[in-house]
Formats: C-alpha cells, structure tokens, sequence
C-alpha cells in the first residue's frame, strides 16, 4: 500500500525530532505555528466582528443597500457637458477603478474626528465648466482638463505629470484655521507603479508656482508594489526644518476613490485618507508668514497608462471645535454632513462632526435638538423638501443608533430651498445652502 503524503510528512517529522541536533529547531517551529494559529483565530473573530459593525451602520447610513456597492470601470466619455449633479453636498459616491475586484463595503468609523470648517471659501465640483476645457477656477502652468469617468456625470480634472501646478487664485490667503478636501481617481495604476508616483498637496507663500520662502508639502504615494507612506516636509524662511516619512499603506485606498481631508490649526496640520488619521504633526505650519496658496503637483506617473484625477475641492475656514459653539450659542449650521446625489445616505467623512454633536448631548443631559435639513435649489420644491426632511431624520438616526443618544431628545424637520444662504447660481452658494443645522431646544 502506498504511503500516503501526510504519512510522509509525519515520517519526516519523527525522524527530525529524533535527532538531537534538529530538536531545537521544530521546538521554535511547533512554537511560532501555535503562535500563527492565535493569530489566524484573532484575525478571523475581529473580521467577524468589524463586518456585523460595519452591517449594522451602513443599514443606517445607506439604507437598504446592505452596505455594498458594485465597482464601474471609469471611462473617459469624451465630449458634452453634463451639467449640474444635483444636491449632493460634495459629490456622489465616486465610481471605483477598473483594478477593484469584487463588491466593496462602506466603512464608518465612529471615531473619526475630522470636523470640516464651517465657513466656506471654496468649492468647485467643476459643473459650470465644459468637458474638454480647463477649469475656469483653477490655474496652471501646464496643461489638463474637466473629464467624466464612465457613466458617471460627475466631473474630474485630469493632471499630468511633470512639472506642471495647480493652484487657485480665488483663495487669496489662507487663514491660521481652515480645512481642505477633495476626492481623488486613479485609473491605470498597478504593481509596476513607480514609488515615484504622487500627488503633492502644497500650502505655499508663494502665489504663482515656486516653492516659496515658506510651505509644508504632504506627499501622497500612489504606489503599488509597497507601502510608501507619506512624505511631510516644510520650509521656514528658507530653511528646511521637517522632512519625515510617515507610514502608511494607501495601496487599497488608491484602487478606489480616496477621499483626502486635511485640517490645519495655526502650526498643526493632520491628513486623514478616507476616515483613517494618517499626519498629526504639531508643529509645521509656518507661523507669522502668511501662506497664501494651495496648490497641486502630480509627479512620477508613467504617461499615457496611469492617470490621476481631483474633483470635490472644498476649502473652508474653520473646523475647529463645534461643541464650545452649540454650548455657548445653542445654534450651529454646518455644510460638512455631506449625502450621496438626491439621497439621504450620509457620507463616512460627516462623522467627526455627528460625533462632536453627540458629545455635546452626553455631557449636556438636559439639551435637547431640533435637526433641520436644507437643500440647493436644483429640483422642484416638493423634492428638496422632502430630501431634506429626510436627511434630517438620517442624522437623527445616527445620532441614537451609533451614539447612543434617546430618540425623544431629538426632533427632525426639512426646509428645503426656502431659506438659502447664498446664491443657487453658483456653485459656491449651492454648497453653502446644502446645510445641516442643529438648535437647542
């Protein structure tokens, strides 16, 4: 009868363990795969665990959807404007590359603490400008141009590589508070994507496209084959003073549509990649020289196969604590709970600031809130007010089903268009309109 391949292996085995020059070696080896089997059994309870979380919060933040979205491959459709996406406070969900395999889950992460500021000023989404032309917002000294990825209406700016920046001259300073964000496509990236390849977010004295005396640059990495992390360097009056590497893998991130966030106080600056806090440094930021610029560089991208696009760049002042202000004034309106296109699903980025209300509510035991929900002017009355009752309620939901807080402390109402802020015909005073308000009861 012929010995079987187990039978083998145990044969061998029991030879080694009986030769005492070899006992120490299987020792460890019986020691370092008892150790991989823990690992395996913790790795598969904590899989198990995060999926029934992430099941349960996206049954509220995407109701019905349970929790999945299937991957479209983006095409560049060519020619003809596709006008305006509707009231999406920021953008719809962001079609995901041809490189994802399989059905991707929202993850929420109820301690994500980005808070977006709360007084804007800038957003472009690019839906005043035509497919094909550079956008009217923006400035280079290179070249790209507005793009949709798809069947998909929203709109992206393609950079290239090279040498090329992006800044926007209708930012004329930045303030010592403020926060940036904006979405991020990449098409054609795979495992010979160079450690090369990044995209470079600058905060600039310099308003044309040098450096500057004084800057901090992050450099995001878009490699493949390893984790590259995150390059932080700054300039104080000529002289260098950081240059880090920060780890982080964004290689599962870039095989989607990465939502960037970052969230500067005074010398402090952090960058957040889709909900997860990759950058806290402290100290930075130039302080007493006014950085007057955000810009954009794309470098290290092989031409013609690997693209990167930018669309949702929102800069407002701002995003520092939310909570001191509904104490002290009982009233804040904030347009950083951002929703899918014509839906109530909330975006994972709305958190830090559901999650700033809801610590308000624990520490304030007798407060109570009315949520009210405001939409822009696209649609018909009848429509935006009902969106907006909607989304008021969703908040609402997120506030007792994540946090924990009595539903009977809480009241939802919806006032659509009727009370805008600033003008629906522009894209500005869209996103200021699409709002979220809370008051004290």
């Amino acid at each position: 009868m012929k010995t079987s391949f187990v039978s083998k292996i145990l044969l061998i085995f029991a030879m080694a363990f009986s030769m005492n020059s070899n006992a120490q070696f299987f020792k460890k080896l019986a020691k370092k795969a008892e150790k991989a089997a823990e690992r395996t059994v913790e790795r598969r309870v904590e899989n198990e665990t995060s999926k029934k979380t992430d099941q349960a919060l996206d049954s509220i933040l995407e109701p019905g959807s349970g929790g999945k979205q299937a991957p479209k491959a983006p095409e560049n459709t060519g020619n003809g404007d596709q006008g305006n996406s509707g009231n999406s406070n920021q953008g719809s969900s962001s079609p995901e590359t041809s490189g994802t395999s399989g059905p991707k889950t929202i993850q929420v992460y109820s301690k994500f603490d980005y808070v977006p500021g709360d007084k804007l000023m800038f957003y472009d989404d690019f839906a005043f400008d035509f497919v094909g032309d550079f956008p009217s917002k923006w400035n280079t000294n290179g070249g790209g141009e507005v793009v949709t990825l798809g069947d998909s209406p929203e709109k992206w700016l393609e950079l290239i590589s090279g040498y090329a920046l992006y800044y926007i001259p209708d930012v004329p300073q930045l303030p010592e508070e403020y926060t940036i964000e904006f979405d991020l496509m990449a098409v054609g990236i795979d495992n010979k994507t160079s450690s090369n390849a990044i995209l470079r977010v600058d905060l600039s004295n310099d308003d044309k496209f040098k450096d500057g005396s004084n800057f901090v640059h992050a450099q995001i990495s878009a490699c493949q084959y390893a984790p590259i992390g995150i390059t932080m360097s700054n300039r104080i009056n000529n002289k260098r003073e950081i240059y880090s590497v920060v780890k982080a893998d964004l290689r599962d991130e870039f095989q989607g549509s990465p939502h960037i966030s970052i969230a500067v106080n005074k010398q402090r600056f952090r960058l957040w990649v889709n909900e997860e806090k990759h950058i806290d440094i402290p100290r930075i930021v130039p302080t007493g020289a006014a950085l007057t610029t955000l810009k954009f560089h794309k470098n290290g991208f092989r031409d013609g196969i690997e693209r990167l696009f930018i669309s949702n760049l929102k800069v407002a002042e701002g995003g520092v604590d939310l909570r001191r202000k509904l104490i002290s004034e009982g009233k804040i309106s904030t347009n950083g709970i951002l929703f899918d296109v014509g839906s109530a699903n909330i975006q994972p980025q709305s958190m830090g600031i559901i999650r700033q209300i809801s610590q308000v509510l624990q520490q304030e035991t007798s407060m109570n809130l009315k949520i009210v929900g405001h939409t822009d002017a696209d649609g018909s009355n009848e429509s935006n007010l009902s969106l907006s009752q909607k989304r008021a309620e969703a908040v609402k939901n997120a506030l007792v089903s994540i946090y924990g807080i009595q539903p009977d402390r809480l009241i939802s109402e919806g006032k659509g268009e009727s009370e805008p802020l600033a003008d629906n015909d522009t894209t500005d005073g869209k996103a200021q309109n699409r709002r979220v308000e809370f008051i004290k009861q």
